[in-house]
């Protein structure tokens, strides 16, 4: 990060707090991030950024999507099995 980092950090945390906390954020807040991510990282290192950013939260998605599976395995083990437990 530049030495003009913490300052932009700190103008955008100034400028959107009131939007997040009475629930208006919308489209002027959204240029407001772009322009902010724009200054820190500069042109050719922000769709590397976005490019990993994506493909975590594609492999979030994938170990939610195998988390429910395997759920839905224990379960129906659990339904194998008789409650009583005689065998």
């Amino acid at each position: 990060m530049s030495p003009r980092s913490p300052l932009l950090i700190a103008l955008l945390v100034a400028l959107l707090l009131p939007a997040c906390v009475t629930g208006g954020f919308g489209g002027p807040e959204i240029l407001i991030i772009a322009a902010v991510l724009l200054l820190l990282f500069g042109g050719r290192k922000l769709p590397e950024l976005m490019r990993g950013m994506g493909s975590g939260i594609s492999e979030f998605k994938k170990g939610l999507r195998e988390g429910e599976k395997d759920d839905e395995e224990e379960a129906a083990k659990k339904k194998e099995i008789p409650a009583g437990g005689d065998e």
